[in-house]
């Protein structure tokens, strides 16, 4: 990390204290970032942007208070510092607001050995055209497709430095990059729309650009046509594209900040089987070249690798120092915070248990149905798991795809639902969230 965030943060901590904070953390940032949009074979759109920013939580007793900006100043860091303890002063108290104590503190895992940054160069904004330039080109290319919607071609890095009055001082560093595509087949009201993408950390690993785009293209095509599916009750399978969205529905209901406020249908299932019996969901901050992989959360916790499903059976919640308080237990490490809130929970990388079989292999099992490759909307009821969603993606007549399918709501109750899937082997396993494409049975369709 560079001394300057190490000073802001360091700064921003002593101007707290002067300022009568009982206790205080501190979070800088510090980032670049170059987004290139192109069209019909010309640039569009080319933005770069480049700053610091800064944010500081204060305590006063058990009030708090948190405030940001981007001028870091010393006499803007004294006047941000003695108007987040006046804030504080007037907060309504909080009995689970507070700082880790000091053997909490440490690091789960050398930030190094993460590679959470590319050592390589930034690229040139001619050569990010050049890969928009080269996935819309691609995209074109595939018979029906009509236009492409957009292009993008993008790079970030960004420093992260984090402090706090119980002596806990840390940071790294991380960079990202990333084509996507999306296109149209088809015209006038039979248009249709897909897309493909790529996202890592090292430029090196991400996949070509004529790739990406010939995907969207092929995605875009193959839509054309769609009709609505059948009214019904039919066995549907999720892409691996969007099945992580199941899964990110029960991480919801896993949250601290859920389970504390009662807002959660599996608030009263710890120690209870959620997924089928040979399937379990881990959690792994320690992951190389992964977006959700952290030495340590945003409270100064030691990250660690845990299975929050273990065989189908619930393990544990995912919690921040303070919604640990609320439910008198102890923090997972599962801090994350901004520059103007305090730390909330949220989960790192995860990943489920693959099957054995491929998708169309589930696809040949499941016969006639339904196979989702794109969501729209939702409607989860967070006390009951009542799930309904907009879909769309390929109706399945004798195991083979019949037709494209579009305007049809799929409907069900997620317990259910995640106790009878059944997994693919057909997983990404550089994503944060690693889940196979999976099979559900008994779904409602409401189609035509």
């Amino acid at each position: 990390m560079t001394d300057t965030l190490e000073t802001i943060t360091g700064a921003l901590i002593d101007a707290a204290r002067k300022a009568g904070a009982d206790a205080a953390d501190a979070i800088a940032l510090k980032g670049s970032a170059v987004t290139i949009d192109v069209r019909v074979g010309a640039l569009e759109q080319a933005e770069r942007s480049e700053g610091t920013d800064m944010g500081l939580r204060v305590l006063v007793g058990r009030r708090q208070a948190c405030v940001s900006a981007s001028d870091t100043r010393a006499e803007t860091i004294s006047t941000l510092a003695e108007r987040a303890v006046a804030m504080a002063k007037e907060a309504p108290e909080d009995p689970y607001a507070g700082l880790a104590e000091a053997d909490q503190l440490g690091f789960g895992c050398d930030a190094e050995g993460l590679q959470l940054a590319d050592p390589a160069e930034e690229p040139s904004p001619e050569v990010l055209q050049q890969e928009a330039l080269a996935a819309e080109a691609a995209a074109l290319g595939v018979e029906g497709v009509s236009q492409v919607q957009s292009s993008t071609a993008a790079w970030s890095r960004r420093e992260v430095h984090m402090a706090a009055s119980n002596g806990f001082a840390g940071g790294y560093e991380r960079t990202d990059s990333g084509i996507y595509c999306s296109a149209i087949a088809g015209t006038g009201t039979g248009m249709q729309r897909d897309g493909d993408g790529d996202s890592r950390i090292f430029r090196a690993d991400l996949r070509g650009a004529g790739d990406i785009g010939r995907v969207a293209g092929e995605r875009a095509a193959m839509l054309l046509g769609a009709k609505r599916p059948k009214t019904g009750a039919y066995p549907v399978l999720f892409d691996e594209r969007i099945s992580s969205s199941l899964i990110g529905h029960l991480l919801g209901a896993v949250n601290g900040s859920a389970v504390a406020r009662g807002q959660s249908w599996l608030r009263e299932k710890l120690g209870e089987q959620v997924l089928p019996g040979g399937l379990s969901l881990i959690e792994d901050p320690h992951r190389p070249r992964v977006p959700g992989s952290r030495p340590f959360d945003a409270e100064g916790l030691p990250t660690r690798k845990r299975a929050l499903v273990d065989k189908g059976v619930l393990t544990g919640w995912i919690l921040d120092l303070a919604t640990a308080r609320k439910l008198g237990m102890e923090s997972t490490a599962n801090a994350k915070r901004g520059t103007s809130a305090p730390p909330s929970p949220g989960a790192w990388n995860i990943e489920m248990t693959q099957g054995t079989q491929s998708r169309e292999e589930l696809m040949r099992e499941m016969g006639t149905g339904l196979l989702v490759t794109s969501m729209i909307g939702a409607t989860i009821n967070p006390n009951t798991g009542d799930y309904s969603r907009g879909a769309s993606g390929f109706w399945v007549e004798n195991g083979e795809i019949a037709y494209p399918v579009n305007e049809c709501t799929i409907a069900g109750h997620l317990p259910d639902m995640l106790l009878n899937m059944t997994p693919a082997n057909d997983a990404r396993p550089w994503l944060s969230r690693v889940v196979p494409s999976v099979l559900v049975e008994g779904l409602t369709l409401a189609g035509e």
